[in-house]
């Protein structure tokens, strides 16, 4: 996608993160690159060039910004904060303290920091809700209350209840009819993803940063009537493994069960986007004739742009009618990468 200096120009002045991997900039006065989104102080117009790759910035002598940090991914999870995930879901009921952290050679108040940025919650929050999505699954599937509660690492039944009852609204016993949405990070070279999975299936596959994320999640909650809860899914092992083959251009059809809610329409438009070959594009018009309903070219555009499982229901498969990229909520450079991904490996 050729772009003119004057719009990655503006687009360095507004931050904006939809340019990001499309352009890097590169400050001649200081011989720093930097990402398009960089909060570092901008320089004047005549002072800056721009390249495509971070490889040709570093090939031209130009060191990334230790503000933006143009090599890494953008919102990727840190090393450490993958690793304290990972360690609370092989372990559910431990309970890691500020002690603990230390020993591991963290900074409490950075992790604190960390996951309330990235989660809404601190992580001892984190932690508790974790461990009570682990106990009501328990409780799901006939274990007893008490059992459930101790072994989720819960010292007294009274702050179990106390705590259950804040996330899902009802008491422990009265906890049957209730469902819960599981959600978990996942890290790609994209960028971190956010995945939610029911029993069926996964319901949701967005970037972190996209827009529409936290309206999304209000809506599948409505939904299923549920509450979403950080926590584990059986789904989520293959679906980060088929992602990861994706993304090294070994799968094309994926086979991860999908639980994708909507009216008739809606569910027509998202499963003919599966139809869609890898590799190949098509326009909203003939999108739009192949549901039956070429009239309904804005209706198919808007339903796509609804479509919460990205990647897997191929939304950036699709373009507008003189081939130009339009249209996708995790970035227009996202769908580039992705259709220039498939393109290679078909």
């Amino acid at each position: 996608m050729k772009l003119s200096r004057k719009i990655m120009y503006q687009a360095i002045l507004d931050k904006d993160t939809s340019f990001e991997g499309i352009f890097f900039t590169a400050v001649k006065t200081t011989g720093i690159f930097c990402r398009p989104s960089c909060t570092a102080r901008k320089p004047k117009s005549d002072n800056v060039e721009f390249f495509s790759t971070s490889k040709e910035c570093l090939h031209r002598g130009y060191r990334p910004c230790k503000v933006c940090k143009p090599l890494h991914h953008l919102n990727e999870m840190p090393i450490e904060m993958n690793a304290l995930i990972e360690e609370l879901e092989a372990n559910p009921g431990r309970r890691l303290k500020d002690g603990d952290l230390l020993e591991r050679g963290l900074e409490p108040h950075t992790v604190r920091r960390w996951f309330l940025k990235n989660h809404g919650i601190t992580f001892h929050a984190y932690q508790r809700m974790f461990r009570i999505n682990t106990a009501f699954k328990k409780i799901q599937q006939g274990d007893g209350i008490t059992g459930a509660a101790f072994d989720a690492g819960f010292e007294s039944l009274s702050g179990f209840g106390e705590s259950f009852k804040n996330i899902f609204g009802v008491a422990p016993k009265n906890s049957k009819a209730k469902r819960v949405i599981d959600l978990k990070r996942v890290e790609t070279r994209l960028g971190t993803m956010i995945v939610c999975a029911v029993t069926e299936g996964i319901c949701l596959l967005e970037f972190s940063d996209r827009k529409m994320l936290e309206t999304e999640l209000i809506a599948l909650a409505r939904h299923f009537n549920a509450t979403i809860v950080q926590g584990s899914n059986p789904h989520f092992e293959l679906l980060e493994r088929e992602i990861a083959d994706y993304f090294d251009g070994k799968l094309q059809d994926f086979t991860i069960p999908l639980s994708f809610p909507g009216s008739a329409f809606q569910k027509s438009v998202w499963k003919h986007l599966m139809s869609i070959p890898y590799g190949t594009t098509a326009t909203y018009g003939e999108q739009a004739a192949k549901l039956g309903r070429p009239e309904a070219v804005r209706a198919v555009g808007r339903t796509n742009g609804m479509n919460r499982i990205s990647i897997i229901i191929p939304c950036h498969r699709v373009v507008a009618k003189d081939g130009a990229l339009t249209g996708y909520g995790g970035g227009i450079w996202r769908k580039k990468f992705l259709l220039d991904l498939e393109k290679s490996n078909k």
